[in-house]
């Protein structure tokens, strides 16, 4: 992409037509999606230079690749640049700061970007409030969570799955099971339907609190809830047995997952092997897959 868009441009001014905003921001673009930033800097001076006036998208490109390469002050400084040269950020500029500054942690200054960008008149999202909550969360901030998330039902917000399912995995995640079950158990209430990634959540978050049976009630649901497990449901309930030391259900769910056609991811594997082994049984104690090479489905020397 980067090297057409280099071409295109060097074939242009060679023609004497000067290449616009736009087939720079598709350059711009390019650099940042490699990572480039030094390369995507020097473009966007460029334009600069050449008296065109970056738009919000290409200050929304060049903030967002800073993000990614989590150079997020230099991300902040063109943030502010924007304002001096009369731009408005939109909805995506904020979400793309936010965003940054709660990968890095700093989640006070992500939570004044949310207040500033309200008070700029611009609207929050389904992706404003799920990248909030889930900073919180990833960042064991559980109860600025639930603040938050109560905050939003009371402003009339309709969350969706996708919130819900950042919530659930935070509560799991700062060992509030009894929380996460609650929320999970109350979906239908509120008219939503769990996600395979919800499913995968829970049945994990079960299975590390040492409930494998209730998580394995959880995966037989999935099917009359219309929501087929997948592969990583497969190999969450697998490990959930093998490491609650169940062996013989652990073998039947290895059976049900190849007839279905998934298979084992490599820590599955690797758990069915080491506890067979140690177990002083051979690996075709494992019934239908009896080789870590047919577990995984791949070629394991």
């Amino acid at each position: 992409m980067v090297s057409d868009a280099q071409k295109l441009i060097k074939e242009m001014i060679k023609q004497g037509i000067e290449p616009d905003i736009f087939i720079y921001n598709a350059l711009i673009d390019g650099y940042c999606l490699r990572g480039e930033m030094d390369e995507a800097r020097k473009v966007f001076d460029l334009i600069i230079n050449k008296g065109y006036v970056p738009d919000v998208f290409s200050y929304s490109i060049m903030i967002n690749g800073y993000c990614k390469a989590r150079m997020v002050d230099e991300a902040v400084k063109l943030f502010h640049k924007m304002s001096d040269r009369g731009l408005t950020p939109n909805t995506v500029t904020y979400n793309t700061l936010i965003m940054g500054m709660s990968q890095v942690g700093r989640l006070y200054t992500a939570h004044e970007l949310f207040k500033e960008m309200v008070a700029c008149g611009q609207v929050p999202d389904v992706m404003t409030y799920s990248i909030l909550l889930d900073g919180l969360c990833k960042h064991r901030h559980i109860h600025k969570a639930l603040e938050l998330f109560q905050a939003i039902q009371r402003s009339g917000f309709q969350l969706n799955i996708v919130h819900y399912t950042v919530l659930i995995d935070g509560m799991i995640r700062a060992g509030h099971i009894t929380g996460a079950k609650e929320l999970f158990s109350g979906l239908a209430m509120k008219g939503l339907r769990p996600s395979v990634h919800t499913y995968n959540i829970m049945i994990k978050g079960l299975c590390k609190a040492g409930a494998p049976n209730e998580a394995y009630e959880l995966f037989r649901t999935m099917e009359e809830d219309d929501c087929l497990p997948d592969n990583g449901c497969y190999n969450t309930m697998i490990r959930g047995f093998l490491q609650n030391n169940d062996i013989s259900r652990a073998r039947q769910l290895i059976d049900q997952m190849v007839d279905n056609g998934f298979s084992a991811d490599a820590s599955t594997s690797a758990m069915v092997v080491d506890l067979l082994l140690s177990d002083g049984k051979d690996k075709s104690t494992c019934g239908r897959v009896d080789t870590r090479e047919e577990i995984t489905g791949a070629d394991v020397k």
